[in-house]
């Protein structure tokens, strides 16, 4: 009967057999990796969005090294506001990170639909629809997730 009596939180803090979530969860990789993706996936989404923002302004046409450089800087600038994002909105309080989100979601819809040569009107109410919606889905989340400081209820 040598066996160890059971801890309050489960498995928290275990590091043998990759346990080391909140809830007993395993975490597949290790903090090296967590780190290099915070960087990585900003850049693969501006990548993949500078290209569908080119592709949406030259309508089939063919690819120019205007069109090229426009991708590239589109890309740029995306990759910067996403790490801006990523790295400033989670020090505000739930409803203005949920904001602060959700805007640059909206944002980047808009943007992109305004390449296809709609009206600016048209581009800013589908980009603000987008915020809405993304902002619903942010608040609820960080709402039901987090206590009123805005410190994580576990």
């Amino acid at each position: 009967m040598a066996q160890a009596a059971p801890t309050p939180g489960g498995m928290t803090g275990r590091t043998s057999g990759g346990f080391t979530g909140q809830r007993g969860l395993p975490d597949i990789f290790d903090a090296r990796v967590h780190r290099v993706a915070k960087v990585a996936v900003p850049v693969v989404l501006g990548l993949v969005y500078g290209y569908w923002a080119a592709a949406n302004r030259r309508s089939g046409g063919p690819i120019t090294g205007w069109n090229i450089l426009f991708g590239f800087v589109t890309a740029l600038v995306f990759i910067v506001l996403c790490l801006a994002v990523a790295r400033f909105a989670p020090l505000l309080k739930r409803e203005l990170h949920s904001l602060v989100k959700s805007g640059f979601a909206g944002a980047a819809i808009g943007f992109l639909y305004s390449q296809t040569g709609e009206s600016v009107l048209r581009s800013a109410a589908i980009g603000l629809a987008t915020t809405a919606g993304v902002f619903l889905v942010f608040f609820y989340r960080y709402y039901t997730r987090e206590d009123g400081a805005g410190n994580r209820i576990r």
